[in-house]
């Protein structure tokens, strides 16, 4: 899946991205969810659903995994019609006739995000009693479908932007999100008139459903206080739009109504990070490595990167492999990822050149770059590093270097990968 791995690929590197490669293997759909589904029935946790009972079958499948999701539900269930939501910068790997695709925006939604809202919200109001419609979540939901509520969609993609670059948590950011939303939190399935059933791959650090995709098909576990707690927390409050602090202070005083509390129909997490890190995990030990697991990883990027460190043995033939999220505070202007920053970080205390340190984000983009991640296997100026790391200009470091990771959206989003190893 790496598509520049001849060029970063040598005796040092190779056994490092074999482990990465089977770590990104291990997040598609269609090595993930392929035993779930059999003919006329779903098999999902220690429940089966027999499908022959329903009317008509729809599928609604949002977020990066949704055309590879739709994919596979489509090889093994009669369909009668879905939609699938993607970001407008995918080629749909699917494509079919009896599903309409909506291109839309990501991280920051646009107008076409609000016609995908449109579109799901006009499919489920012509559904039947006798029918079931199949929801298909990944992460991106949040941005792909878009409906405000009380606010404009100019307004909801500034709050975004603001929240993205202050070093908010997905929790945190989704929080506000729901809050701002006639859709999310729940409220898009309030008044379904069919059966339904949620399969959700997460993309979140405790796979909470409530936080994943901004739990649009289960409920919402955040209220208008914590939103007003966030704001406050990154001193938001004079850069937020009036509109927005408005609607959140008229939710904290009790006069807009609360997001919903309750699940209507059942969600499965049925993919996630820790299916990554055990395939890594394995490939490292089948190649010789004393291997060892880190996950979740969450926080502040330059707080994470110290933990790896002090995780990692750095004996002969040891490999620390770690996926979850990072976060980083953009105070620069150049371009990364948290995957790059968390290699130059981790770069910045390593004195040990027969170290390989290697992140990437299992949806095969990293911040506003088109890269993956990075991977190093060589001790820089210090000084130099900490040029780059002022900026937030992780990816002119590794391109300098040639050490970028290259796989192009890989249609799938199980959060972050990585490794730090010693041959």
């Amino acid at each position: 899946m790496i598509q520049n791995k001849r060029q970063i690929y040598n005796k040092k590197t190779q056994n490092a991205l074999d482990v990465i490669d089977a770590g990104l293997q291990a997040a598609l759909p269609e090595n993930l969810l392929a035993g779930m589904i059999t003919k006329n029935k779903l098999h999902v946790g220690n429940k089966s659903y027999s499908l022959s009972k329903y009317g008509k079958i729809y599928v609604v499948a949002v977020g990066k995994a949704a055309d590879s999701m739709a994919k596979l539900v489509h090889s093994k269930i009669k369909l009668e019609r879905g939609i699938i939501i993607i970001p407008q910068s995918y080629n749909p790997v699917f494509c079919n006739k009896k599903f309409k695709i909506h291109r839309a925006g990501h991280p920051i939604p646009n107008k076409s995000s609000i016609v995908a809202a449109k579109s799901v919200l006009n499919l489920l109001k012509n559904a039947e009693k006798d029918d079931l419609v199949i929801f298909l979540i990944s992460g991106g939901a949040s941005a792909l479908i878009c409906l405000p509520e009380g606010i404009t969609l100019a307004q909801k993609q500034q709050m975004t932007k603001l929240l993205l670059r202050c070093g908010a948590t997905i929790a945190e950011i989704n929080s506000v999100r729901k809050h701002l939303s006639s859709i999310k939190g729940g409220k898009l399935v309030q008044n379904l008139p069919c059966s339904a059933i949620s399969l959700v791959m997460s993309d979140v650090v405790g796979n909470n459903l409530a936080s994943v995709a901004s739990g649009l098909t289960y409920f919402d576990d955040s209220t208008f206080s914590d939103c007003m707690r966030v704001i406050q927390k990154y001193g938001l409050e004079r850069k937020a739009p009036s509109s927005v602090l408005k609607r959140l202070r008229l939710g904290v005083m009790g006069e807009i109504n609360e997001t919903p509390k309750k699940s209507v129909i059942p969600n499965f997490i049925v993919a996630t990070n820790k299916d990554c890190v055990s395939m890594m995990a394995k490939k490292a030990a089948s190649l010789g490595y004393k291997t060892k697991t880190l996950t979740p990883i969450s926080g502040d990027v330059k707080s994470v990167a110290k933990r790896i460190l002090q995780s990692f043995s750095n004996t002969k033939k040891s490999c620390l492999v770690f996926g979850g999220e990072t976060t980083v505070k953009v105070t620069g202007s150049g371009m990364g990822g948290r995957n790059q920053e968390l290699v130059l970080w981790i770069l910045k205390d390593l004195k040990d050149s027969s170290v390989i340190v290697v992140s990437v984000g299992t949806d095969g983009i990293d911040g506003n770059t088109k890269y993956a991640g990075a991977i190093s296997d060589f001790i820089p100026n210090c000084n130099e590093i900490k040029k780059y790391l002022s900026d937030n200009n992780s990816n002119a470091f590794f391109k300098k270097h040639n050490r970028l990771i290259l796989t192009g959206p890989t249609h799938t989003n199980l959060m972050d990968v990585g490794l730090i190893m010693r041959s």
